[in-house]
């Protein structure tokens, strides 16, 4: 399997492109800000490959704010889960104030082909069998995503180290709680894990060292996490 991924100059937000191998079909997972579709073509055209599809792990705007000149760009559907699709038109409705302050200037516009996660969906792609799981949270409509039983995309649900805060609007300590317990508890060891930030880990080392999974009572109102 073949996966590459940047950071983006803002938040350091994780871009995951994902292919059987090279000159294939290719998924790319959330796309952040600001304009990244260049660093994103410049992964394509190196390693030949064909997007199918870009997914959101959830509707932050670091998560999303390239997400409609890499769809449009490649003329590929949007993936979203329903809860967060809102936040591609009004992603002030999942900020800080201080942050939503700075955006009063901009429009934002929804890709051309906007389709809706849910729980439990099966994302197509010729050599690879994408899963993907609703893991509110962090945000109403956080998601993770299984590929063949090898790689979890994770976004700002779970980190090396930490999981995702709690405290921003949608966000909620009580099913960042569940989510962990009933999606990433359960979870093989072996599952190669590529965060929304930071590095990539694995569930079996965060399953042992990850304080938020060793001890599920911890995670509260007053969890900040990391972004």
């Amino acid at each position: 399997m073949l996966v590459e991924g940047f950071a983006a100059p803002m938040f350091a937000t994780n871009t995951w492109i994902i292919a059987p191998s090279q000159g294939s079909e290719c998924l790319i997972f959330d796309a952040g800000m600001p304009d990244t579709s260049k660093e994103i073509e410049e992964i394509v055209e190196r390693f030949k490959l064909k997007p199918v599809a870009i997914i959101a792990t959830h509707g932050h705007l670091d998560h999303t704010f390239s997400i409609r000149p890499v769809a449009n760009g490649y003329s590929i559907p949007a993936y979203i889960h329903s809860e967060d699709r809102i936040l591609l038109k009004h992603p002030k409705r999942a900020l800080s104030t201080e942050f939503a302050a700075t955006l009063d200037e901009m429009d934002f516009v929804e890709p051309g082909d906007v389709r809706e996660l849910r729980n439990g969906d099966a994302i197509e792609i010729v050599g690879m069998r994408v899963q993907a799981f609703h893991a509110p949270g962090h945000t109403r409509g956080s998601m993770i995503f299984t590929i063949d039983d090898e790689i979890l995309v994770s976004g700002d649900v779970l980190f090396a180290g930490s999981i995702g805060r709690t405290d921003l609007p949608t966000g909620s300590a009580k099913d960042m709680e569940e989510s962990l317990r009933n999606k990433i508890v359960p979870l093989d060891d072996v599952l190669r894990v590529l965060p929304g930030h930071g590095p990539e880990t694995t569930i079996g080392h965060e399953r042992r060292t990850n304080p938020y999974l060793k001890d599920f009572s911890k995670p509260s109102s007053k969890n900040k996490g990391r972004f």
